[in-house]
């Protein structure tokens, strides 16, 4: 049986979805990113039973969602450049790797066992509600199979995990549509872990340059896993036009012969917040090849091209 959808402006479906976590159950709520599978973060077997319903490797560890600074220095440590960030971006798309204190209550579980946690305060009301109804963390990775396409309306979520999970909780469609921009913090240094929905340019304006992941670094954030955000479909990046029996999903004005259109007009914004709906759609299509056009780096097409390459590399 697919778990109830239930309009995530309604104050009693909040305090019903934070009734469901605080006895271990899995609750889909919107963000301003995608949708997330939100889970008691202190309680282990809830957390297990989420790795469970995604199929997610209990390596891969998970960001903590708090309402607010007092909530998130209870679980992490917060250098001077973390609160500088902070200051500017929260809530917002932005999560900071930070050491970890020692009382967190955050099971080891969904830190995959590491001395540092994820965590950010997502701007989304009926995220920033459920929270504060729930009066704890939360960790809430994409509601879908892990690996797969991440979802950006409730229906997606139904698709993917509906059967698995207690409740969803309905807003609508994601406004960003990619992930979180994951940074880690040395020191005065901000080490950009996973490009996302608040573009790099607004970071280094405040940071300097950002520092690039080693290559074979640990995994410290979701999104890390070189083969993710998959679609059944193959692809073929940076495609000028579609080969035989491809779909072309296409960027730009001009593209008439296209299947789809990431943003007729260009617009960096409106494509990451189209690009996981229309892979989706593709695939709902029956696509067995995909061709992309080439994306501009600018701005969010960093995290663009960032989901692309991983969503086209080879797969376990």
């Amino acid at each position: 049986m697919s778990a109830p959808v239930k309009p995530a402006r309604d104050m009693t479906a909040i305090a019903e979805a934070a009734d469901i976590l605080r006895r271990g159950g899995l609750v889909a709520m919107p963000t301003e990113t995608v949708y997330g599978l939100a889970a008691d973060a202190a309680d282990g077997e809830a957390v297990a039973r989420l790795y469970a319903a995604k199929g997610r490797p209990s390596f891969n560890p998970l960001i903590v969602h708090v309402s607010g600074r007092d909530m998130a220095e209870t679980c992490v440590t917060v250098p001077p450049l973390a609160a500088t960030l902070m200051d500017r971006f929260w809530p917002g798309p932005l999560t900071l790797v930070l050491p970890k204190k020692e009382d967190a209550p955050v099971s080891e579980l969904a830190g995959a066992g590491l001395d540092t946690l994820g965590v950010r305060i997502p701007a989304h009301k009926a995220a920033q509600a459920l929270i504060t109804a729930f009066g704890r963390p939360l960790v809430a990775p994409s509601a879908n199979p892990s690996g797969a396409v991440s979802p950006t309306n409730a229906q997606h979520v139904a698709e993917g995990l509906g059967d698995r999970i207690d409740l969803i909780l309905d807003a609508g469609p994601c406004p960003v549509g990619v992930e979180s921009t994951v940074l880690a913090i040395d020191g005065d240094t901000a080490i950009l872990l996973r490009p996302g929905g608040l573009p790099r340019s607004e970071i280094e304006a405040l940071t300097g340059a950002l520092r690039s992941a080693e290559a074979n670094a640990p995994l410290a954030s979701p999104g890390m896993l070189k083969s993710h955000y998959a679609p059944d479909a193959a692809l073929r990046l940076n495609a000028a036009a579609p080969e035989s029996g491809e779909a072309f999903l296409a960027f730009g004005p001009g593209a008439e012969a296209c299947t789809a259109n990431l943003s007729r007009t260009g617009d960096l914004t409106e494509a990451a917040a189209n690009l996981f709906a229309l892979l989706r759609q593709l695939d709902a299509e029956g696509h067995k090849r995909i061709a992309v056009a080439p994306i501009p780096m600018d701005g969010l097409g960093e995290a663009i091209n960032d989901r692309l390459n991983r969503a086209a590399a080879p797969r376990d």
